[in-house]
């Protein structure tokens, strides 16, 4: 099991990234999340095996059908245990 932070930028807002993210979270038996951040970019948390990463970081790099990823950066972070994916709608501590 391994947990990564994700972020991507570019045109990665209203364009139902992550709307898709989740639907291919779940699909893939990933778990965490992804929300909105207000510089524009968006933030995902997600465990699985390393394997399994790879190929949703690979997904994370195309995005949606009208999402335009300009970057994605990824760091390594300690596992939490999620109990499932979410799209984490608002965020009182942007």
């Amino acid at each position: 099991m391994k947990h990564l932070n994700i972020r991507v930028s570019g045109k990665v807002q209203g364009v139902f990234f992550r709307a898709s993210t989740k639907a291919v979270a779940d699909q893939m038996g990933i778990k965490g999340f992804v929300k909105n951040k207000k510089d524009g970019s968006v933030t995902i948390e997600a465990e699985a095996s390393s394997f399994i990463l790879d190929a949703f970081v690979d997904w994370c790099k195309e995005g949606p059908e009208k999402a335009v990823v300009e970057s994605v950066e990824m760091s390594e972070g300690e596992i939490k245990n999620f109990r499932n994916f979410e799209v984490v709608k608002k965020n009182l501590l942007w």
